[in-house]
């Protein structure tokens, strides 16, 4: 094998072994990934350093092929490289990288996520899930002139100090109860509640609603695995903050076009049925799907509230890469494309995939209990997951872990490519043929097989 250095032209297709990859890379990056749950750290062996990926596929630096469930974690709707987001991207690229100034396509894409979900009134962008929330917070904080914010054991909202307490995905697979380098004011001004719970809501409210700016919520929760809110739950935090002068942030980053058109708050409140929707929520967050694999990301709301950011109010909020050309081009071509049909199909693969690993689990005998919200879907294992259900952060963490590590890896040698964490969802794509799937059935066996046999 030859190793190039580092800038030379060959160096990116002769490396031809993923250890030896990883090896060099935590050499150069801490741990030798520039994101925590990509290190395989709960599952074990070596990351697959990925070297293309096209339709429903990934390739890695060996050559080999995997049907991928990951989908660059939500943005590949369409699948990987669909040419026509491709063709938009090179042509914003021809045009020039970035400006520092207004373009169009900024416009365009913030009418396009208005057109979906209406009560985004005023749309901004920003580059990562991260900003959104973080600027959210902000802009509830500065609207409403109160300092704490409500979050939920296991709801995932980026990596912004104040939110990362019992964040659930990459922390719950690192086993961290939060993040070292968080300061003690920043964590005392967020209370940390079990998911699914009114109750605790409401007396979160009676002891410090006149405290509380916020509550901000994943619209159905997907860094804990699969928990769906309970029917009314998220109805029933907009009638409380309402109540209470609060506002409610629904983090649509990873449900947002992609669970449908107008991300989980159209399923839920009947938007998507044509019907006036059963609650609104004060401020949207919206990442992965937006920028259709590009780092897009933004938040929305009415223009009572999103007009106090700067330049027009008080609360400040910039970046020089935000709304960059080449990423909204890619953006605004995926949703632009993401029709009924590809919206059918996704939801068609994603129930046919997760009915087959549940039945080839049962099948040997693994209790489990496989976890939907519209066409996300995750698998929990025990007993106890089996029997009831999986509702919050607590119960998610108890389920019998070990049981994912062999599944993965079977499904790995198989050439399935899974999330490398049983806290994650599984993602599919329009771009999941039927020999896709066909490939994926084939698999489940000798994974649920693997499954079975491990042990704590």
């Amino acid at each position: 094998m030859t190793i190039h250095p580092a800038g030379s032209p060959a160096h990116a297709t002769t490396l031809h072994d993923n250890h030896e990859a990883f090896v060099r890379a935590q050499g150069a990056i801490p741990g030798g990934v520039n994101s925590p749950v990509r290190a395989f750290g709960s599952v074990g062996g070596d990351p697959r350093f990925i070297a293309s990926a096209r339709g429903a596929y990934v390739t890695d630096v060996t050559g080999r092929e995997y049907v991928d469930l990951v989908c660059s974690w939500g943005p590949a709707l369409l699948g990987h490289a669909h040419p026509a987001v491709v063709a938009a991207v090179q042509d914003a690229a021809a045009r020039g990288l970035s400006f520092g100034a207004p373009t169009l396509g900024e416009v365009d894409l913030a009418e396009e996520v208005r057109r979906r979900v209406p009560a985004a009134e005023r749309v901004r962008l920003v580059s990562t899930g991260t900003e959104a929330t973080m600027t959210a917070v902000r802009l509830a904080r500065g609207f409403t002139g109160r300092n704490l914010i409500i979050k939920f054991a296991g709801c995932y909202h980026g990596h912004v100090d104040s939110l990362l307490a019992e964040a659930g995905s990459g922390v719950a697979t690192l086993a961290l109860p939060g993040s070292a380098g968080v300061t003690e004011a920043s964590a005392a001004e967020t209370l940390v509640l079990p998911y699914n719970d009114l109750d605790a809501v409401e007396r979160a409210f009676t002891e410090r609603g006149s405290e509380i700016a916020a509550v901000i919520t994943e619209a159905a929760p997907a860094n804990m695995g699969i928990v769906p809110p309970a029917p009314g739950y998220n109805e029933g935090l907009r009638r409380i903050t309402s109540a209470h002068g609060a506002l409610l942030i629904l983090d649509e980053v990873l449900t947002g076009f992609r669970v449908g058109p107008s991300g989980w708050w159209g399923l839920e409140s009947g938007l998507a049925a044509g019907a006036l929707p059963e609650y609104t929520p004060d401020l949207f967050t919206f990442g992965k799907v937006i920028g259709g694999g590009m780092p897009v990301a933004a938040l929305g709301g009415p223009a009572s509230i999103m007009d106090q950011l700067a330049p027009l109010g008080p609360v400040y909020q910039a970046g020089t890469l935000s709304g960059n050309p080449v990423a909204v081009a890619a953006g605004l071509a995926t949703l632009r494309l993401a029709d009924a049909a590809v919206y059918a199909r996704v939801d068609h693969v994603a129930q046919v995939v997760g009915d087959a690993a549940s039945a080839a689990l049962a099948a040997e005998g693994v209790a489990h209990r496989l976890q939907r919200s519209g066409n996300l879907f995750s698998i929990m294992f025990g007993d106890f997951a089996a029997a009831a259900g999986v509702r919050n952060y607590a119960q998610a963490q108890a389920q019998d872990a070990f049981r994912y590590k062999a599944f993965f890896h079977a499904m790995l040698d198989a050439g399935v490519n899974l999330p490398p964490s049983v806290f994650e969802a599984w993602f599919v794509s329009s771009a999941h043929d039927d020999a896709a799937v066909e490939r994926i059935l084939a698999a489940l066996p000798d994974g649920a097989k693997a499954a079975a046999r491990a042990t704590a």
